[in-house]
């Protein structure tokens, strides 16, 4: 049994209490809130207990705790708790500003604090399938990509993983389009009354020192529409990933085709659900990340942390989390100024 404390009560901090919810053969977790509304509130929507007493949180001996913060805060809610001697997991970006991911980096190294972002999405089972190829060099060396899945830190995540390019330096150049869009759906439900809104799109050409170049393009209207689909292509000298499909040689240098699907590898499989088998009895052609699949990729990296405190590997390296907040700094700024050259900057985790 793995036992959590969640600080926080917004919309991502009840995933982590759905999954609670969902296992618990596996999982024992509490929600700590700043006002009993919103663990009232938490409670209603998750089942999950909830409580405003930090001493209480304490007394509830947690083996790590989840802050799920808005991110301007997560470092330093992090930073308290890292202090009272706890492992941490984070929401993603572990960091809002070059200064907090130092701050993080130093209390990794001085405190030899457990820090993890709970990045999730390089878990989600089609990507990681493909992501796997990439790795095993099924389809040999990654020399082109294409990301239009994911949004800022998350789209740093997959770019390194599908590019190989970790730790590698890299040159941004990008502009930020808006322009008008049928509203379908949100968080909240969907629309069927034609609105218009404003769909506001980053492009960021980023080419690696090794020579690779990819390109990043989001738009957060992917993430709940009828009207746009999302997509991944790496190209390399043997094959290509594209969306749900693999494209590669076998070993007599004859032509393949491999539809990814939605395996649980068996590591995992103790997190499986009906929900999750009905999803892959169907194979469809676009690329969809849905929120269950979202809860799943998310418990992979809390059953993964039992093992981690044990002295295992980190389930997401605390470098690579501090890189992912770097770039989402740094397409902030290479948008503002349409096709102005930025620079991976020198940072002490990289150094």
């Amino acid at each position: 049994m793995i036992s959590f404390v969640i600080v926080g009560s917004g919309y991502r901090s009840e995933y982590y209490g759905r999954v609670a919810a969902d296992h618990p053969e596996l999982f024992r977790a509490l929600f700590l809130c700043r006002s009993e509304e919103k663990a009232q509130l938490v409670t209603k929507h998750t089942g999950i207990p909830a409580t405003t007493d930090e001493k209480k949180a304490v007394e509830f001996g947690p083996d790590f705790v989840v802050v799920a913060v808005d991110r301007e805060h997560v470092a330093d809610v992090a930073e308290t708790w890292v202090l009272r001697g706890f492992p941490v997991v984070t929401e993603t970006p572990v960091g809002s500003s070059m200064e907090k991911l130092e701050r993080l980096w130093e209390l990794a190294q001085t405190k030899d604090a457990k820090i993890v972002c709970c990045e999730q999405y390089h878990r989600h089972p089609v990507l990681a399938q493909g992501l796997a190829a990439i790795e095993e060099g099924l389809l040999g060396t990654p020399q082109t990509g294409y990301l239009s899945l994911v949004h800022d830190y998350h789209g740093a995540s997959i770019l390194r993983r599908m590019m190989l390019t970790d730790g590698e330096e890299y040159v941004l150049h990008g502009e930020r389009k808006t322009s008008p869009v049928v509203e379908t759906d949100s968080r909240y439900g969907a629309f069927y009354d034609g609105r218009t809104g404003q769909e506001v799109r980053d492009i960021v050409h980023v080419s690696y020192a090794s020579g690779k170049t990819a390109i990043y393009d989001f738009a957060p209207t992917e993430y709940r529409t009828y009207l746009r689909s999302r997509h991944i292509t790496v190209r390399c000298e043997k094959g290509e990933w594209n969306d749900r499909m693999l494209y590669y040689l076998d070993e007599k240098g004859d032509p393949k085709r491999c539809p990814l699907m939605e395996e649980l590898p068996e590591k995992y499989r103790v997190l499986d659900t009906q929900s999750l088998r009905d999803i892959r009895r169907t194979w469809q052609p676009e690329l969809q990340l849905d929120t269950l699949q979202d809860e799943y990729a998310i418990a992979t990296i809390l059953l993964d942390m039992k093992d981690y405190i044990a002295g295992g590997e980190s389930p997401y390296p605390i470098k690579e989390a501090l890189d992912d907040g770097v770039f989402w700094l740094l397409v902030q700024e290479a948008v503002k100024e349409p096709w102005k050259e930025v620079r991976m900057p020198k940072t002490s985790w990289r150094m």
